[in-house]
C-alpha cells in the first residue's frame, strides 16, 4: 500500500539506549508478503471511502438496545434509534487489572534534518524498555509522508501511582518523547488497553461480538469471516440469522484461542518489565536460534482468512495455507446451475 513502508526489522534498546536485541522478518520467499507497518488513519481512510458516508455516525455510540424476532433497536447517545438486523459489539473488557495500557499517535509532517530516518524507503522501527525504576515502554516507527508513529506503553500493576494515572484522560510526557507528542495533533491520539481476556459467549439472538482495536489484526480476522457467515445467511430470518452467528464463533473461536498465547508472549517479549521478562528477552533474542523464531512466526501466518465471496488471493510463498471454509450460499448457487 502506498502509505506503508516494510519493516524487516526492530531494533530493541534499553532505557540507556543499548542494543538488547534484533528481531528480523526476512519471510517474504516463505510467507510472500513483507511485514508492512502504517498510521491507522491512512487506512480508516481507505476504508471509509469505499463506505456510503450516510452510513457512518462518528462521536456517536449505541447506549442501549432491544432486539426480537424481527431485528435490533439501538438506542444512541444522542436519543435517536436505529433499526438494523444485527448488531456488531467489540469485545471490550470492563475492568484492566493486569495487562498493558499504551498512548499512540501519528505525528504531523517531520523536518528530515533533524529526523533522517523518515526517508529511508524501509521503516525504521524502535523499542525502548524502561529500567527497573519505570513501568514504561516506548516504540517509534516511521511512515510514508515524513512521519513517526509512536507508543507509550505502561505495563499495570508495576506501580501503583502509574495504575491511578491510567484513568485519566491525559498522560504526562516522558523524556524526549514530548517532542512527538508536541508535534501531534490530538485527533490522531489514541488510549489503547489491553488485556488478555478471552470471551466464551460471542453472540445472542442478533447481537454478535468482534475483537477491538487492541489487536487489529485479530480484530480484521473476525470481520472478515463474519461477513462471510452473514453473506450466508438466506433467506433473511431469525432462526438463519441466529444460526449463522453461532457457526462463525465455532469457526473462529479455535484459531483465537491458539492466537492468544502467542500474543502474550508477543507483548512480555517487547513490553514486559518484570525481572523473568527481562531475562526471557534476553534469552529470545539473543540465544534461541532465528529458525525457530521463523518456525512460529510461519505458524502464525499460514492462518489466513479470506473474504470467500470474492475471487481468492494469488498464492504466494511456499508456506501451506490452512484451507478455509467454502460459502454456502455460492456452493448452493452452482449446485442450482447444474
Amino acid at each position: 500500500m502506498s502509505f506503508s513502508k516494510r519493516a524487516l526489522t526492530n531494533t530493541i534498546y534499553s532505557g540507556d539506549l543499548r542494543v538488547i536485541g534484533k528481531a528480523e522478518s526476512y519471510t517474504t520467499n516463505s510467507i510472500g508478503y513483507d511485514r508492512i507497518l502504517f498510521a491507522r488513519p491512512e487506512l480508516y481512510d481507505l476504508l471509509f471511502r469505499q463506505i456510503p458516508p450516510g452510513k457512518v455516525h462518528f462521536s456517536n455510540k449505541i447506549v442501549a438496545f432491544d432486539q426480537d424476532s424481527y431485528g435490533v433497536t439501538g438506542t444512541l447517545g444522542d436519543n435517536t434509534a436505529v433499526r438494523v438486523d444485527i448488531l456488531v459489539e467489540l469485545m471490550v473488557p470492563t475492568t484492566m487489572s493486569v495487562g498493558y495500557v499504551s498512548l499512540l499517535g501519528t505525528t504531523d509532517v517531520l523536518d528530515p534534518l533533524k529526523y533522517p530516518g523518515v526517508l529511508k524507503d524501509d521503516c525504521e522501527t524502535s523499542f525502548i524498555i524502561g529500567d527497573k525504576n519505570t513501568p514504561y515502554t516506548w516504540a517509534t516507527f516511521t511512515v510514508p509522508g515524513n512521519k513517526i508513529c509512536w507508543n507509550v506503553i505502561i505495563q499495570l500493576g508495576l506501580s501503583s501511582i502509574a495504575d491511578e494515572d491510567v484513568g485519566s484522560a491525559d498522560w504526562t510526557t516522558y523524556g524526549t518523547m514530548g517532542d512527538h507528542f508536541d508535534v501531534t495533533q490530538a485527533d490522531r491520539i489514541s488510549k489503547v488497553f489491553f488485556e488478555d481476556k478471552l470471551f466464551q459467549t460471542w453472540n445472542h439472538g442478533r447481537v454478535v461480538l468482534i475483537g477491538d482495536g487492541a489487536r487489529a489484526m485479530s480484530a480484521m480476522q473476525d470481520a472478515v469471516l463474519l461477513a462471510n457467515h452473514i453473506y450466508d445467511i438466506l433467506p433473511i430470518i431469525h432462526d438463519n440469522i441466529e444460526a449463522a452467528l453461532k457457526e462463525y464463533k465455532k469457526e473462529r473461536f479455535d484459531a483465537i484461542k491458539d492466537q492468544y498465547p502467542q500474543s502474550y508472549i508477543s507483548a512480555q517479549l517487547v513490553y514486559g518489565l518484570t525481572f523473568y521478562e527481562r531475562v526471557i528477552r534476553q534469552i529470545i533474542f539473543n540465544w534461541v536460534p532465528k529458525s525457530i523464531q521463523m518456525k512460529q512466526l510461519t505458524k502464525d501466518t499460514a492462518y489466513r482468512p479470506q473474504s470467500n465471496f470474492l475471487p481468492p488471493a494469488p498464492r504466494r510463498g511456499t508456506v501451506d495455507i490452512i484451507p478455509q471454509r467454502p460459502s454456502k450460499r455460492i456452493q448452493r448457487e452452482e449446485l442450482a446451475m447444474q
